[in-house]
């Protein structure tokens, strides 16, 4: 008997020292997310929203972005999630028996996963509307100015509008599903209200990645060419570097003799403008001074990769709208055992997972420069010391909701056969054919569809610019024909 006791013990002991390294090694991931966040946020602040001469509006300011910096690092995990799940996988089929990746575990993945899901409810819900209303707040009227006045009348503002959100979502459920067990099923706080309402984000989410995504990918092939040197028969940089030059000289001009012209002029204005010139100059003579290397191979080089990670993606997409219609093991699906270890989620081994994980990294990152390129959001685009603060929560916002539907949008287009942990797979369309195929035909037909425009009208551009036709008196398709005026200039 005192065996079978010390058994027990034994056993007990070993899970609580399993569960402590668990949470020892989350806090540490979520710290070092949380310093690489923070400092992000502190280059796209505004510092003259943290020195004002109220201190009060100093200290609310200051909270709120500890608040931002805590959702953005909530975000920030939602994306390294799934990744981080498919490299640990193959980690441990690799390596069954390492000694040093013990700590690599089922157990740990999914509690990862439980607590993106939990932190994402909290900042959506709660973390965010109040920094907002905080920052927004000035105290109720006849109470005492100062930072606790603020936080009443925030919380009570909280409280009403999740009282209304609560209303509203009480009566979508009843109009969806109009029965006694569902009416009943509301009341329940914690295990019905918030994955209901976060399944709805979830949602909203995964349609504006449907949207954003083929926009970024068809914006990416732009955006690096900004970042690269292009071969000179792409691109004349004496031409631009002169065009600067005057341009700074006339500003400068300007600004030297305002007299000269009789219209009122804004200086201010005119000094931005000369200093966005000499930064422009600068980043020329960078381009210019880049060697061969970078300008015939690393420009061409970087537009293959696009192009092959782009038509991997559509080509995976496309696949799996085929295994929709033949294998109902295709559809996503949700997984409570996080069983690792055991076999890989990708055809190709070690290798597949990789290049599984390259590609949600990759869609991400198309999705937000999609987002932010888009018309409806681009005043939301963050400026380099110079972003207001209402304007960071948005960012957050938008961020987190983007990042905490990846996981869901990399397995409804079937990227990868990892499947959903925790509460992520609980989402009740998922289960729906009709509607993961629909976003699968949606996705490859779009993403086709702004390649196609986008590829060939850059193509056509730029080989009308290297060969001088944008110059001639000839009207050209899809360019604009200059006129008169700007040729003798």
């Amino acid at each position: 008997m005192e065996g079978a006791d010390y058994e027990v013990l034994s056993v007990r002991e070993q899970l609580f020292h399993e569960r402590v390294r668990e949470c020892i090694i989350s806090t540490l991931l979520f710290v070092t997310l949380y310093i690489f966040c923070h400092i992000a946020l502190t280059r796209f602040k505004k510092p003259a929203e943290f020195t004002t001469v109220d201190e009060e509006d100093a200290t609310v300011n200051k909270i709120a972005l500890e608040l931002c910096t805590f959702t953005l690092a909530v975000a920030l995990g939602a994306v390294l999630l799934l990744p981080f799940s498919i490299i640990g996988n193959e980690v441990l089929l690799s390596l069954p028996r390492n000694y040093y990746i013990q700590w690599l575990n089922g157990s740990l993945i999914h509690g990862l996963w439980n607590l993106v899901f939990l932190f994402s409810n909290l900042s959506l819900i709660f973390l965010m509307p109040f920094a907002y209303f905080f920052t927004e707040s000035e105290g109720f009227a006849g109470s005492r100015k100062g930072v606790l006045a603020r936080v009443y009348e925030t919380v009570v503002m909280l409280m009403l509008l999740t009282l209304l959100v609560l209303g509203m979502v009480w009566v979508a459920s009843a109009i969806v599903d109009n029965n006694k067990a569902s009416r009943e099923s509301l009341y329940d706080f914690w295990e019905y209200y918030l994955p209901y309402l976060y399944s709805f984000i979830s949602f909203l989410g995964v349609l504006l990645l449907l949207v954003c995504t083929p926009l970024g990918l068809a914006r990416m092939f732009s955006v690096t060419g900004k970042l690269l040197v292009k071969p000179r028969l792409l691109e004349d940089l004496e031409e631009q570097l002169h065009c600067s030059a005057f341009e700074e000289a006339a500003l400068t001009r300007r600004i030297c003799n305002p007299t000269s012209c009789w219209l009122p002029l804004d200086m201010e204005l005119l000094h931005r403008q000369v200093l966005a010139l000499q930064t422009q100059r600068v980043l020329l003579e960078k381009r210019r001074k880049a060697s061969a290397w970078q300008r015939n191979l690393g420009y061409p080089l970087a537009m293959l990769c696009l192009l092959v990670l782009t038509g991997l993606s559509v080509l995976i997409v496309a696949i799996h709208i085929l295994e929709l219609l033949i294998d109902e093991a295709a559809m996503p699906r949700g997984m409570q055992d996080a069983s690792l270890g055991q076999v890989s989620f990708s055809k190709l081994g070690s290798f597949g997972a990789v290049i599984q994980v390259v590609l949600i990294f990759y869609l991400m990152v198309s999705s937000v420069v999609g987002f932010y390129s888009s018309p409806l959001f681009r005043g939301l685009r963050p400026r380099w010391h110079d972003t207001a603060m209402t304007q960071i929560i948005g960012n957050c916002v938008c961020l987190l909701v983007l990042s905490s539907a990846l996981p869901v949008f990399s397995r409804t287009l079937g990227l990868t056969r990892f499947d959903l942990l925790g509460d992520f797979g609980r989402f009740n369309w998922l289960g729906n054919f009709y509607i993961v195929f629909l976003y699968n035909a949606a996705f490859a037909g779009l993403t086709t569809l702004c390649l196609v425009k986008t590829f060939t009208a850059a193509v056509r551009a730029e080989l009308i610019r290297a060969f001088g036709l944008d110059r001639l008196p000839l009207p050209v398709s899809g360019f604009p024909r200059v006129s008169k005026k700007t040729q003798h200039q």
